[in-house]
């Protein structure tokens, strides 16, 4: 099977049709989620650009800890510095390329163990052995390559655009329902660094969301509780919104994903009647998902590693003071064990579909009511796909090659 190009404007027009109300619109071609050349595209469409969440606050509580992780290839460090801010750097020296710290812990300054370049919390070169003979060296000149940082609800994101927008004034609407759930001060453990999981970052994205499979997939007594016809969706996100949401009604007031149905750990003490009726799941592309019950948030960070294939961190949050129950391991333990099925369930169903959606009978499918979160998303996405082609494709244009039947593709 030949695969038609997507560097076209009759490609990126035939998007608009996923980036319209629910009941209209198309999925995206399955090409977004296959094609090593889409990704390449997609980096800078949307990873170079966008705001990427890579941790918690937490994870760095006092100066001179820090954390490495990846995402788009990038190895990156986050760490505390000396004034107790946030910083958010390259782990590359600047000599030959080393990595210069690995994992996480605690430290005074960053030594590369090639050559022990050593380099402080704030990225700037503090040493460089035996390079006084080298012809115009500045140290100032070969300090860490750093990102721009912000702090939200207690995550960490980072920034590669320097002159990137502020995110938060682009979440408001988000803030208003997460605003009993306190995320900045809930209490969690440090998750382990994730799988790499064989599928592209899209799919899971758009699982975690999706209101339609629920109590399809996941039917039986650890999910019927909410079920798939109470998911509702808010009509007045504002177009620039960063991220999106909707929420799904229970059958009982402050439901939980364990055998019982019931809450095991403390409620949220500042959740409404209302919300402890139902469940919340928000989305901020592309790279943080969240589903909170009235008792525990879970957290998915999605660090895209190709076309096929991105990383996963998931981790927990509990209302300030759960830790504290001797028993807290145990009942957290017990919800682990039972939501491991609802996960099993959805790992395989994405598998499945990377897979399909390399099929030549791969097309464009519709959707229900109940998918609304993917509508959303795809006008989060359509917007910045398009905006980019319109920006870089007069760079492009040896290469444009007229695409004569977009079905499919």
């Amino acid at each position: 099977m030949i695969m038609a190009t997507f560097k076209s404007d009759a490609f990126f027009n035939s998007l608009t049709s996923s980036a319209v109300d629910v009941s209209a619109a198309d999925t995206l071609p399955p090409l977004c989620y296959t094609d090593d050349d889409f990704y390449e595209f997609e980096k800078e469409a949307l990873f170079n650009h966008e705001w990427l969440c890579l941790g918690r606050e937490d994870w760095v509580p006092e100066a001179g800890d820090y954390f490495t992780t990846t995402i788009i290839g990038e190895p990156l460090l986050i760490a505390r510095n000396r004034e107790g801010q946030i910083k958010a750097m390259s782990a590359v020296c600047q000599h030959r390329a080393m990595l210069v710290a690995e994992g996480a812990g605690n430290t005074k300054a960053f030594l590369c163990p090639y050559h022990h370049w050593a380099y402080n919390l704030d990225g700037e070169l503090i040493g460089a052995p035996e390079m006084q003979k080298t012809e115009s060296f500045n140290r100032k000149q070969f300090c860490l390559p750093t990102l721009k940082v912000e702090i939200w609800q207690g995550f960490i994101f980072v920034n590669f655009d320097i002159d990137a927008a502020p995110l938060g004034p682009r979440l408001l609407a988000v803030d208003r329902v997460l605003e009993h759930y306190d995320l900045a001060n809930a209490q969690g453990p440090r998750p382990e660094a994730g799988p790499r999981y064989p599928w592209n970052w899209k799919v899971m994205m758009e699982n975690n969301n999706d209101g339609y499979h629920a109590n399809r997939l996941h039917h039986g007594p650890l999910h019927d509780f909410a079920p798939s016809a109470l998911a509702r969706f808010p009509d007045d996100l504002p177009a620039d919104t960063a991220g999106y949401y909707r929420t799904n009604g229970t059958l009982h007031a402050d439901a939980s994903f364990n055998p019982t149905q019931k809450a095991v750990l403390p409620v949220f003490e500042q959740l409404t009647e209302e919300e402890r009726k139902r469940f919340l799941f928000v989305n901020l592309p592309p790279t943080l998902s969240l589903v909170l019950t009235p008792d525990l948030v879970m957290y998915l960070i999605l660090r895209a590693d190709g076309a096929e294939s991105h990383f996963n961190d998931t981790g927990v949050l509990c209302a300030p003071g759960a830790m504290n129950d001797p028993a807290f391991a145990h009942l957290l333990d017990m919800v682990h064990h039972a939501s491991a099925e609802i996960i099993a369930q959805d790992l395989h169903v994405d598998e499945q579909v990377q897979k399909g959606l390399r099929s030549r009978f791969a097309v464009r499918g519709r959707y229900s009511w109940q998918e609304q979160a993917q509508s959303d998303f795809n006008k989060w996405a359509v917007s910045r796909y398009q905006g980019t082609w319109e920006r870089i494709k007069p760079e492009l244009a040896p290469e444009l090659i007229p695409v004569r039947d977009l079905q499919g593709v």
